[in-house]
């Protein structure tokens, strides 16, 4: 798998995600130990405010969320997605969690993969089980920072 389908952009705000690298070596490992094929996957870093737009236009929920992530695939092994990012979101959560900033992007990262591989979380077993999936790839991290 290339990880150069791997995209990272920002909207209307200036976010650079940090050590892209490595994070594309990570997500790319995310995909491998799933069995699914990347195609392209991009992250779109923005807004309260535009992602709010997006949840509107798109689902009809008139609320904040801090991602929406939005299945392109033709088949369900070749993943091709766009996912929206609330950075302002994403800094509120790490805040009310006590958990670092870049820790919480990375969470809110893996779990619109987490969605796009076929988890889901409206019920207590589906969100102890995402929250252990996000857990154990976050776990994995550190390992590409060394390598």
């Amino acid at each position: 798998m290339n990880s150069k389908e791997i995209h990272f952009f920002s909207d209307d705000i200036k976010f650079v995600l940090p050590n892209k690298i490595i994070v594309r070596k990570w997500i790319s490992e995310v995909f491998r130990q799933e069995k699914k094929e990347l195609v392209c996957l991009n992250y779109v870093f923005c807004s309260d405010a535009c992602l709010l737009e997006l949840n509107i236009k798109f689902l009809n929920h008139n609320s904040y969320t801090d991602i929406i992530t939005f299945d392109n695939s033709e088949k369900s092994n070749h993943i091709i997605s766009d996912v929206f990012i609330s950075v302002e979101r994403v800094r509120d959560n790490s805040k009310t969690f006590n958990t670092p900033f870049i820790e919480e992007i990375h969470r809110v990262m893996i779990h619109g993969l987490l969605h796009l591989f076929g988890y889901n979380d409206k019920n207590r077993r589906e969100i102890e089980t995402m929250r252990k999936k996000e857990d154990y790839y976050l776990s994995l991290l550190p390992n590409f920072i060394h390598n």
